[in-house]
């Protein structure tokens, strides 16, 4: 039996397709008999703040296991940076290509989920890393530059990843599946 369970959440516009590296993952890690939650958002082209942080603290709260790790891909990570969780923090958590403030802020239908500057982006979680590109559209000026120095969060860089989504290629991760089950990997591109 596992004592890992883990929550992926996608982020704006995902219909969690297949093919796509968060399916891919949730179905590794459940064929390897770890707990996996992977939840369809509401309104994923137009999502609404309070609805994704709810779902957000109710999957949390379900998810048992010796240790809950949370893996967010873009929005859903600017969602976790600015939920108030408590005490349902997950024990580690995975922060995929987050979008950066400025852009965010630039799409009415999800400039909501802009952090507030200087927004500390770990909120109470003891073990967070961040993986980014050196040229994602979504944050210009590469994620360790824009998230990663700024706030002390440790950062793999995937040089010309760019969004690390399905377009970019990113279906099968194995880096990414062996940090879910080792911290200490290095995640690289695919």
């Amino acid at each position: 039996m596992s004592t890992s369970a883990f929550l992926i959440v996608h982020g704006w516009e995902n219909r969690r397709p297949d093919g796509h590296w968060q399916r891919w993952l949730a179905g590794r890690l459940a064929d390897d008999g770890h707990t996996v939650r992977y939840p369809q958002f509401p309104s994923p082209d137009e999502p609404r703040l309070e609805d994704w942080r709810a779902l957000l603290r109710s999957e949390l709260a379900a998810l048992e296991g010796a240790e809950r790790v949370l893996v967010c891909h873009s929005l859903a990570v600017l969602l976790w940076w600015t939920t108030d969780l408590g005490a349902r923090q997950p024990d580690r958590v995975l922060l995929v290509a987050p979008p950066s403030p400025a852009v965010t802020r630039s799409h009415p239908e999800i400039a909501a989920f802009a952090p507030a500057d200087g927004a500390p982006p770990v909120n109470g979680t003891r073990a967070v890393r961040l993986v980014g590109t050196d040229d994602d559209e979504y944050c210009p000026g590469g994620h360790a530059a824009v998230h990663g120095e700024p706030f002390g969060v440790d950062v793999d860089v995937v040089p010309g990843g760019r969004h690390l989504d399905l377009p970019a290629g990113y279906g099968s991760w194995p880096s990414v599946l062996a940090w879910c089950t080792d911290p200490a990997v290095r995640i690289t591109g695919r």
